[in-house]
């Protein structure tokens, strides 16, 4: 038996949405009395906006994280596939960075010195091991970190513009909030503020159109193209095969610097698709998973490169140039970096994340069969994301043509009443060092509860 994607019967969705929010609201007692208190002193009641994005209409409340498990105030346990939508990738405070932690700011004493420490070298040559690139620079994030690297290709190329493909996402990047409308690139809706209309700074094609890419890198304006190795944030859409070799020779032919953004798509292993893939770029990007939790990112250039900006001289590195944070490449950062790397997450934790993700996919993978639902699952390496669409989606916008706010609330805070907890934004897991089969498992029955009840009948 199979199923169209309209088979769903939307009022008994709507039903099914409305109960397991009723459900949430009586769980939650003490989230909901903080949330309310805290709409007096902060912007949406929340530090950060993105942390409203919860489909119990408030967020839960933490009182404490470890390993792959978070408990909130209200005393429920919840497996953690979110992990700070990667932040957390490590797990929540792996051993050997709180120990790097506490000797860096209590032992060895500051955090903010504005002067380095044998840590950030250490860092630099682990991630060229990794990442194959020779020499690297430190921020707090990987927003940062794309936005430093986008300055430099401007400054080396002489070039104005940037190129991205449609639905890509690379943080709070202003360039990349940009989409393909019916008559062109336009801003992504809800663009807040931009300082400048993206369709002046920045040249768009789909993913997986090489054609297309072309097309936009002729006009000989393109600094560089800043990419992910896999989309990730409009749900996980893989290179076609070959697809990646093409863009990397386009580029070059074009006398375009290549970004790849290996912020979500680390998962793939020790040094990301970069390594797993054999990938070429000019510049590499991370950011979140980096520190352990500890706010970082990097980038990282080759050797070539780095002689063309040591010899530039027109712009300033040291100063005001625009490159570079009081904060940026702290001593506590390199600290929680280099024990990550070094002590968490190791090749072998990778092998064992990955297992873990291929047990998580095969267990949807079932669900779905079973129920004769036309939905997909992608994998990424420990990562991975069901998808309402089959086949899987090969571009951003097949991607976001397949999207349901609804379906996705449902199975989210049915998963969050069942104590599984799934990044809010889209329908991705991940796995960490401390994941267990039980834990992957607990989601696959969650999973099943959820989809039988709303095809019931």
């Amino acid at each position: 038996m199979s199923r169209a994607r309209g088979d769903i019967d939307r009022a008994r969705l709507r039903r099914l949405l409305a109960a397991e929010r009723e459900r949430f609201s009586a769980l939650h007692p003490t989230s909901r009395r903080l949330f309310e208190e805290a709409r007096g002193s902060l912007l949406a009641g929340v530090p950060m906006s993105w942390m409203a994005k919860w489909a119990g209409g408030h967020p839960i409340y933490a009182a404490e994280a470890h390993g792959a498990t978070i408990r909130d105030v209200d005393g429920i346990e919840y497996v953690d596939l979110c992990l700070g939508d990667t932040g957390a990738m490590a797990g929540h405070s792996p051993a050997a960075t709180v120990a790097a932690v506490a000797r860096r700011y209590g032992e060895e004493g500051g955090a903010a010195l504005m002067l380095p420490t044998s840590d950030a070298a250490s860092v630099g040559a682990q991630l060229h091991r990794r990442f194959g690139r020779e020499l690297w620079s430190f921020t707090l994030s990987a927003t940062d970190a794309n936005r430093f690297a986008i300055r430099l290709c401007r400054q080396l190329t002489g070039r104005p513009k940037i190129l991205v493909f449609n639905w890509c996402y690379h943080g709070s990047v202003d360039e990349a909030f940009i989409t393909l409308g019916e008559e062109g690139p336009r801003a992504r809706d809800g663009n807040v503020g931009p300082p400048v209309d993206p369709a002046v700074t920045t040249r768009l094609c789909e993913w997986g159109d090489i054609e297309g890419l072309r097309a936009e890198l002729a006009a000989g304006d393109v600094a560089c193209l800043l990419t992910e190795p896999a989309l990730t944030n409009i749900g996980i859409v893989l290179p076609a095969a070959g697809f990646l070799e093409e863009v990397r020779a386009a580029t070059r032919e074009a006398g375009t610097l290549l970004i790849i953004d290996e912020t979500h798509t680390a998962s793939a292993g020790p040094g990301g698709c970069t390594a797993a893939w054999g990938l070429e770029p000019d510049v590499v990007t991370l950011g979140k998973w980096l520190g352990g939790g500890i706010p970082i990112g990097a980038y990282g250039v080759g050797r070539d490169l780095a002689e063309r900006i040591e010899a530039d001289p027109e712009a300033d590195y040291v100063d005001t140039g625009g490159v570079g944070g009081t904060l940026a490449g702290n001593a506590l950062s390199l600290a929680a970096a280099r024990a990550t790397l070094e002590e968490v997450l190791t090749a072998e934790a990778f092998s064992r994340m990955e297992r873990l993700c291929t047990r998580f996919a095969e267990g949807c993978e079932r669900v779905i069969s079973a129920q004769g639902l036309p939905w997909s699952v992608v994998q990424l390496g420990a990562r991975a994301e069901y998808m309402f669409t089959s086949p899987a989606p090969r571009s951003g916008a097949q991607s976001a043509a397949a999207s349901d706010g609804e379906l996705e609330d449902y199975l989210h805070l049915r998963l969050l009443n069942e104590g599984v907890l799934l990044t809010p934004f889209h329908n991705m897991a991940l796995m960490c060092p401390a994941t267990t089969e039980a834990d992957v498992d607990r989601h696959t029955e969650a999973f099943g509860g959820a989809v039988e009840e709303l095809l019931e009948g």
